[in-house]
């Protein structure tokens, strides 16, 4: 594989994973601090930002499982007082 291929392939992925962790600061944000939002609601963040995570790192749901899942598990638990 030509250098330039490879470095442009690192700096793809890299602006992915930027992007994933402007995603999940902002779903945090968002079910941290909107007054109106719902359980349910905050869930369905967490399952669009799943699905964006997919979109860009098919094949990765487990990692998104270990790394964010208990992550947003312990947000909402707290929000909400559940589960």
């Amino acid at each position: 594989m030509p250098v330039d291929d490879r470095e442009r392939m690192i700096a793809d992925e890299t602006r992915m994973i930027r992007r994933l962790r402007i995603l999940a600061e902002l779903t945090t944000a968002l079910i941290a601090q909107d007054p109106s939002l719902t359980l349910e609601e905050g869930w369905e963040h967490v399952r669009a930002l799943k699905s964006a995570a997919l979109a860009m790192f098919p094949g990765k749901g487990e990692v998104f499982d270990l790394v964010y899942l208990p992550r947003f598990s312990r947000l909402l638990a707290e929000r909400f007082g559940a589960n």
